[in-house]
């Protein structure tokens, strides 16, 4: 499912513990580490995607995790030239997304990686609060950074400002947003809502 604009819906996934660590894992078969992440159905809300790739890629179910909050509309980034495929009928240039931020409430061996048969993760651990701004792949960076600057309130009313410290913004993730990853899309569009619900304009910003 791709829109007019050439963005591909998806769900982000920032899974917390208590004390403000995040589950960062590495992709199978590559050298590159993320969050979880995934595209919604036509049929799904973003809720609803996102409880369903949080089971397909980390064996968590509902229960296992308490939701703490959502970005309120649509991040977006664009993929590397080199990642574009051109020969498609509609060509996916990039994602918007959804961002949820849970809080771990399972214990940390209900985490599964290999309930698929294709998992998307190999190896996982936890790292500090800001640590994957600097680490995704730079296309990334920016709508890690937003979203992350967005949930931090709620990260830090569990954890404490101790583990989820006010960030100051990095002038080289700004640049790049502004260069590669925002460009305008050609028809605005009501934001995503959690439920699938219309929220307003789209808040999330274009890139």
């Amino acid at each position: 499912m791709i829109d007019p604009d050439g963005y591909r819906p998806n769900v982000g996934i920032i899974l917390m513990r208590p004390d403000g660590r995040l589950f960062w894992a590495r992709r199978v078969r590559r050298d590159g580490w993320q969050f979880p992440q995934g595209g919604m159905n036509s049929d799904e809300t973003p809720i609803e995607a996102m409880y369903r790739e949080l089971r397909e890629e980390t064996g968590l179910l509902p229960g296992h995790v308490e939701v703490l909050g959502a970005t309120p509309g649509w991040l977006r980034y664009r993929l590397p030239q080199r990642a574009i495929r051109r020969n498609d009928r509609l060509v996916c240039i990039g994602q918007k997304q959804v961002w949820f931020l849970l809080r771990l409430v399972g214990r940390e061996t209900d985490l599964r990686l290999d309930l698929t048969d294709t998992p998307e993760f190999d190896h996982w651990r936890w790292v500090d609060f800001w640590y994957p701004v600097e680490h995704v792949v730079m296309f990334k960076r920016g709508v890690y950074a937003r979203a992350l600057d967005h949930l931090a309130p709620f990260a830090r009313q569990i954890a404490g400002t101790q583990a989820v410290p006010v960030r100051e913004p990095d002038p080289r993730i700004a640049g790049w947003q502004r260069g590669r990853n925002r460009p305008r899309p050609r028809n605005r569009e009501p934001g995503a809502r959690i439920d699938g619900r219309p929220h307003g304009h789209d808040r999330g910003g274009s890139g």
